[in-house]
């Protein structure tokens, strides 16, 4: 059964949990830096990312590595939450850059278009006044006035809609990047996994 102070946790704290055979594992293999300072593998971070989605926006993440038994793991994980902290500070700020340089190209569009939309309401205006045949002036006005907002289509698509899924996602890193890290060593066995999906449910037994 689980412990009351355990339930208590578990129902105000996002849990994560990854059981893998190796520490290296969760980081790219290739990267020469030491673990602090390198960046989490792709499986790993999508591992995580893809559970905190899912799980309540007003609670804090707490992700818990388990570990095998030995020296040589729990000694290269004192660096682990120094790593998982600044690996998703670091993907906060690459986001931010990206949602800076969307909001930059919105407004470059948004000047564009505005100025495409007025000249193309005064080509709407001459044309209303200039062409005697009804239809044919109609579906001139009408041509232009179709064009002048076709041209804002991408600048209103950027501030109504696309920046709120970059937006979503700086703020997840920003909450993962502060996340309570928690190592906890497994005896060994002769079957293990390498990341073991786990129930998020706060209230689930163990």
């Amino acid at each position: 059964m689980v412990k009351e102070s355990e339930r208590a946790s578990k129902a105000t704290e996002n849990l994560i949990e990854i059981r893998v055979n190796d520490i290296a594992q969760l980081f790219h293999t290739l990267d020469p830096f030491p673990f602090r300072d390198r960046d989490l593998a792709d499986e790993a971070e999508d591992y995580i990312v893809s559970w905190a989605r899912e799980m309540p926006s007003n609670r804090p993440f707490k992700i818990v590595v388990h570990i095998p038994d030995n020296e040589s793991q729990k000694g290269a994980s004192r660096d682990l939450v120094e790593a998982f902290n600044r690996y998703f500070a670091g993907r906060a700020v690459v986001v931010q850059h990206d949602l800076n340089e969307l909001f930059r190209i919105g407004r470059r569009s948004l000047v564009i278009g505005a100025s495409i939309l007025a000249a193309c309401f005064l080509l709407a205006h001459l044309a209303g006044s200039y062409l005697t045949e009804t239809a044919f002036k109609r579906l001139a006005e009408e041509s232009f006035l179709i064009l002048g907002w076709v041209a804002n289509w991408r600048p209103l698509e950027i501030f109504l809609y696309d920046w709120w899924p970059l937006a979503h996602r700086r703020d997840l890193y920003n909450r993962l990047s502060v996340a309570t890290v928690e190592v906890k060593p497994y005896p060994i066995k002769a079957e293990t996994s390498s990341i073991a999906r786990t129930s998020i449910e706060p209230d689930c037994e163990v």
